[in-house]
């Protein structure tokens, strides 16, 4: 048995359970707790295996489901950025590429080439397989604000013009579920879960 590379193996498992103590501000779907980055990235992976049928042609669903599963471990020293934070988002790509530095740097060298290959796949966003996995993260946090009445939307006064557009990904990514976004949010309109445009107070 090779003791240093378990060694480094086991010290990155371990390390990784650091996730469940990241908090996001959705709401999971009793809105009884915020939902943690560990089980967002759970979620998600159940998603890919679920909803893959509407991935483009040249998707990669094992490659999207490790992508989903490793891209938020980053938090654990980065922290949960809100997506709709202006000043937080502008310092969110340095924080994060100093975080998978030291995160996937604890791995062995082919390990953490192969982990970091994953997670900068993921953050550029160019292959059909990074597409499918954004528009998954796009979609999940949507879905709970729609069944916790709001939710983070109402929370902060995030108006639907601002929800379509960090939908973009998923028009690009899953192309077959836009029609499926733009109803949610119609519906979350009507329902008052969420206001109609930035004008209206």
């Amino acid at each position: 048995m090779k003791t240093d590379r378990l060694q480094q193996q086991i010290q990155f498992i371990v390390e990784i359970d650091r996730l469940k103590q990241i908090l996001r501000q959705s709401l999971i779907t009793d809105s009884s707790r915020r939902e943690n980055s560990a089980e967002h990235s759970w979620h998600l992976a159940i998603m890919a295996s679920v909803l893959a049928e509407y991935a483009l042609p040249g998707v990669n669903q094992l490659r999207a489901i490790q992508m989903l599963l490793i891209h938020d471990l980053v938090e654990i020293d980065a922290g949960d950025t809100f997506c709709y934070d202006i000043q937080g988002n502008a310092s969110k790509v340095d924080r994060e590429q100093q975080a998978a530095d030291r995160i996937f740097g604890l791995l062995p060298e082919d390990l953490e080439q192969e982990m970091r290959s994953l997670w900068d796949e993921f953050e550029a966003t160019t292959t059909p397989t990074a597409k499918f996995a954004a528009a998954l993260d796009r979609i999940e946090p949507m879905l709970l604000n729609q069944h916790t009445q709001g939710g983070t939307w109402k929370l902060h006064g995030i108006t639907c013009d601002r929800v379509l557009q960090r939908m973009q990904p998923v028009a690009e990514g899953t192309p077959e579920l836009w029609g499926f976004i733009e109803q949610v949010l119609e519906d979350c309109v009507t329902a008052g879960y969420l206001k109609a445009a930035s004008s209206e107070k």
